[in-house]
């Protein structure tokens, strides 16, 4: 039951924020903001497949057991996406809200992307592995929870001080995302349970892809 409830979730999560990010490039008029979107969305849906495809299959087949090398490595590519995600979404900030300068704040957030990218190529990570170290797990997750923390603030100043209904929620879906991700990362060896929290995890970044997508349709 487990394969096929989930197997039947990732391919409707993949589908929409793919299908979501390809119609915003499409139809985005030329309009920066929402090619940035659609190309997020994209990456995101993309990124996650690495993962999400050989999750499917394994449970489908002969077990999580069987692929752990092949997740290890969807795990890595995600997590190099992800990062991408969040530089893209930080640049969606600049676009929406008009942004001018503020260059250290930008080579900031680009800095803790390379170094959370380094992080992940890190032999320590151990990916391929059926006990890869909770630390490294940890220290990785350093960086790119500072990413995040820096747009969860700046979504959620600028949306309240435009007085952005379209946008107002952007920063909680941020905050959503990483409240369900955190104990995944910290207990989900020890307690394989927690890792269902990646479903919610996962719907609030759709929401997120959503957001962007209503606006450019003008819904509120």
């Amino acid at each position: 039951m487990q394969a096929i409830m989930e197997t039947i979730f990732d391919v409707l999560y993949l589908t929409t924020v793919i299908t979501i990010g390809i119609m915003m490039m499409k139809k985005s008029n030329g309009n920066p903001q929402y090619r940035l979107f659609g190309s997020m969305a994209i990456t995101l849906g993309l990124g996650d497949s690495f993962h999400l495809v050989p999750r499917a299959l394994a449970l489908c087949t002969t077990g999580l057991e069987n692929y752990t090398a092949m997740l290890g490595i969807g795990k890595f590519i995600t997590s190099i996406t992800m990062t991408v995600f969040y530089i893209l979404l930080y640049y969606v900030w600049r676009l929406r809200y008009k942004v001018e300068g503020k260059q250290g704040l930008t080579i900031f957030v680009y800095a803790l992307a390379i170094l959370r990218i380094a992080l992940c190529f890190m032999p320590q990570n151990a990916w391929t592995s059926p006990t890869p170290p909770l630390s490294w797990g940890i220290y990785r997750n350093i960086p790119f929870a500072a990413m995040g923390i820096i747009v969860i603030m700046l979504f959620y100043k600028s949306a309240k001080k435009a007085s952005d209904k379209s946008f107002r929620y952007m920063w909680l879906t941020i905050v959503l995302s990483f409240a369900f991700y955190i104990p995944v990362v910290l207990f989900a060896d020890a307690i394989p349970v927690i890792g269902v929290l990646m479903i919610p995890k996962t719907c609030a970044y759709v929401w997120t892809v959503l957001i962007g997508y209503n606006e450019m349709k003008g819904l509120k």
